[in-house]
């Protein structure tokens, strides 16, 4: 087997990634609420020896439920009951430095690894919609410079709380009747423009030291923050050049900050249809895609987007117009923007055929074709430098998470590509992850 070895999340999203995914016969919507079905999907991954499960969310209602189902369950509290389900299986959820305040989070975080055995991850975002402001009674969103001055000093306090146990803090000395040793728990008096932390933390260092850092940003910030803190990335892109660009710039970005390079592992999203046949595959792409609804997936479009569409011929070419200044990636909208941009000018699509485009997953690559040819692209963008490996989108849930590992990571395996057991227990471990000594800790006197 290569040193170099591929990882694989599967991103759990509750009918599936493509929109219509609730409406087709082999997709549970019945389902999403009910823990059990969460716990069969994450047992499916951890027999394939998948690194980890991905949630996203967000603090508000985004999704149009006229047309779409919408995933409601808090993740941290999700992951926790699918931990008591697996053994080894990474469980990543989203949480926003917007509206948490750290020592929540952190406490949150902590439990979970604790309770896992270390097999947490936080996804860190900012949270992108105005649609929350109103929540946390707040009258408008922050703006995005502001969000992410705040989240830098978020994960910077999280991170110190986490820390302020160091390792051996806890003597349980019965004799003595010493519990903890006070000279190893720190308080760590964080004070930045946007918030203050008193500390200590109120619970010992996880198993993993601290859960492992996910951020899924690629504006200019996002980039930046992603280089100084990520462990590890969630990305869009259609073409291997794009990912190829953003790979080389992230980890030339992580090497400025004095960071390995090989400790970010970037990961794009891929969704796909598999069949025995590439004719096969394609056709069911085309029956996912007659089964969305034209109001839902504009709606979606013109969030990308900014730009007001539904006046447009559905069968028409869009106009490339509608995106000039795509090229202008301020903030994560306009990055998505982008990807929207770039069909445009390549494809030249009708308004319908966008919104296609677009169903299967939000701006990420979907693919249709064969387990071989979907294993051929996963080897391709990760031999050429585009990928560490990928969050395994499927179109619908549990079947498409299902025919991917049973069809798929089978090739990867044969291929020397992907493990075929754990070698470890933790989500640092199956990341190749070192274990981060706490920031109070005394530096290790060398040897002599």
């Amino acid at each position: 087997m290569s040193d170099r070895q591929l990882h694989l999340n599967a991103f759990i999203y509750p009918a599936g990634h493509h929109e219509a995914a609730w409406r087709h016969p082999d997709s549970r919507p019945d389902r999403i609420y009910d823990i059990t079905y969460y716990q069969e999907i994450a047992r499916t991954a951890e027999a394939a020896t998948f690194d980890g499960v991905f949630f996203a969310d967000g603090p508000a209602l985004r999704t149009n439920v006229q047309y779409n189902a919408a995933p409601g369950l808090e993740p941290i509290t999700l992951l926790t009951a699918i931990a008591a389900a697996t053994t080894h299986l990474g469980l990543i959820a989203t949480a926003s430095t917007t509206y948490y305040e750290p020592y929540n989070l952190a406490r949150l975080f902590s439990s979970l690894d604790h309770i896992s055995g270390g097999r947490a991850g936080w996804n860190i975002v900012t949270t992108g919609t105005d649609l929350a402001a109103a929540n946390f009674g707040l009258d408008k969103h922050p703006e995005h410079a502001e969000r992410y001055a705040r989240a830098r000093e978020f994960v910077d306090a999280v991170v110190s709380l986490w820390d302020s146990w160091e390792d051996d803090a806890i003597l349980l000395d019965r004799a003595a009747g010493r519990y903890a040793d006070p000279a190893k728990i720190h308080r760590i008096d964080f004070a930045g423009d946007h918030l203050r932390v008193r500390g200590p933390f109120n619970a010992a260092r996880t198993p993993q030291g601290y859960p492992v850092l996910v951020q899924a940003g690629a504006s200019n910030d996002g980039r930046a923050f992603a280089a100084r803190y990520a462990e590890a990335i969630f990305t869009a892109h259609q073409r291997r050049e794009d990912a190829q660009a953003f790979y080389s710039d992230i980890k030339r970005r992580a090497r400025d900050f004095g960071r390995d390079p090989g400790h970010v592992k970037i990961l794009p999203g891929i969704s796909p249809f598999i069949a025995g046949t590439e004719a096969a595959a394609r056709k069911l792409e085309r029956e996912f895609n007659e089964l969305t609804v034209p109001d839902y997936g504009l709606g979606q479009l013109e969030s990308i987007t900014g730009e007001k569409l539904r006046h447009l011929p559905l069968d028409e070419p869009v106009p490339a117009a509608l995106f000039a200044g795509a090229g202008d990636v301020t903030d994560n909208a306009a990055s998505r923007r982008q990807v929207v941009a770039g069909i445009v000018e390549r494809e030249h699509p009708t308004l319908r055929g966008l919104l296609h485009r677009l169903a299967g997953a939000r701006g990420h690559r979907v693919f249709a074709g064969t387990p071989e040819q979907v294993a051929d692209t996963i080897e391709d963008w990760f031999r050429s430098g585009a990928a560490d490996g990928f969050n395994v989108m499927p179109p619908y849930y549990p079947g498409g998470l299902q025919v991917f590992t049973e069809t798929v990571v089978p090739i990867l395996r044969r291929r020397k590509l992907f493990r075929t057991e754990y070698t470890g227990t933790t989500l640092r471990d199956h990341f190749g992850l070192p274990r981060p000594r706490s920031r109070f800790a005394p530096e290790p006197v060398p040897l002599s």
